[in-house]
């Protein structure tokens, strides 16, 4: 695969708890990406954060959640991260996706 200038990064914020038929939503859509040969996708815990019922949920030690953010984060053309929108409407109660262009300078992987 050839990424390089302009290309859209999808992001996905969704909670840490957050299933798909006992399955962790992220794993899932990572999971789903990789069926779709999309570049690539990394996931990155939240420390700290809120959303749409604006409660709060932390790392913090004395509350130890297991309910933290979690960003599903994947770089692609938009012809190629449109075929995980519809997987991403059934599968995405609560959360928020969002795309921004991004100008891609390097990437490499080995065969």
């Amino acid at each position: 695969m050839n990424l390089s200038g302009s290309s859209i990064a999808l992001r996905i914020i969704v909670a840490e708890s957050d299933k798909i038929h006992g399955r962790p939503l992220y794993e899932e859509i990572v999971k789903k990406a990789r069926e779709l040969n999309l570049a690539g996708a990394t996931v990155t815990r939240g420390i700290m954060g809120y959303g749409g019922t604006s409660r709060i949920h932390t790392a913090k030690v004395m509350r130890l959640s297991e309910d933290l953010p979690v960003t599903i984060e994947i770089i692609d053309e938009m012809e190629d991260l449109d075929k995980l929108m519809p997987f991403l409407e059934e599968n995405l109660h609560d959360g928020i996706v969002y795309m921004s262009h991004c100008d891609v300078k390097v990437y490499r992987y080995k065969k």
